[in-house]
């Protein structure tokens, strides 16, 4: 699929990419509108309603990730309720190997993320995702999601990276699409970010739902 002696760096999301998202989406459309229920006598309908209408006005933007923004929007202890699902926090089954196997082949796997640093370290304290990285770039460090294009040159700054010379992997193909624009060279959509939901279709990008079909190439390359 993609020719692995013309590729020194794999970029890749975190959330559906790395991680099973059925965490992220359990917690943003049921715990949390179950908590707005519960603290404000809400029916199911108005909270749903509250949040869908307060996740439209902020979406793409950095906010939109930011577990300080949604504390104060919210009133609610948004890092104390990630604790209470820890137990949701999941690899996906194929991502070791998959990172394993970059690992072998000097490929520098750097992980680029729009998540909050707080989310970032809760996940990588339930998981071994951090053995399997060489880097990790949260977009709030730089003050730009990664659908903004100043997002793609701080990252290319900081690690020094020839962006012609990058794979980068994600669930969302409007970010695949800004990093293309930006200049990376390769990009690879996950057709399954969510092991409880359907199968997404990608129209202009490559994209797989298991990393294995990716493990005869790279290792032979």
């Amino acid at each position: 699929m993609f020719p692995w002696n013309e590729i020194d760096t794999v970029l890749l999301d975190m959330d559906g990419t790395l991680l099973d998202l059925h965490f992220d989406n359990h917690f943003w459309l049921s715990l949390v509108p179950a908590e707005l229920c519960r603290q404000r006598g809400l029916d199911n309908q108005t909270a749903q309603a509250l949040v869908e209408s307060s996740y439209d006005k902020v979406f793409g933007t950095l906010d939109w990730y930011c577990l300080d923004y949604w504390e104060n929007e919210l009133q609610l202890d948004i890092l104390g309720l990630h604790k209470t699902l820890v137990d949701r926090i999941q690899l996906r089954q194929d991502s070791m190997p998959f990172l394993s196997a970059l690992g072998k082949q000097k490929k520098s796997r750097t992980l680029v993320t729009n998540a909050h640093p707080k989310s970032l370290a809760l996940k990588l304290e339930h998981t071994d995702l951090a053995s399997g990285l060489d880097n990790i770039l949260s977009s709030h460090e730089t003050g730009y999601p990664k659908e903004h294009p100043h997002f793609w040159q701080h990252l290319f700054i900081q690690f020094q990276l020839d962006p012609s010379r990058c794979l980068f992997i994600d669930d969302n193909e409007a970010i695949l699409q800004a990093a293309q624009e930006a200049g990376v060279g390769y990009q690879l959509g996950i057709t399954n970010p969510d092991s409880q939901k359907p199968d997404k279709v990608f129209s202009d990008f490559p994209a797989i739902g298991d990393y294995h079909l990716l493990l005869d190439d790279l290792l032979a390359g």
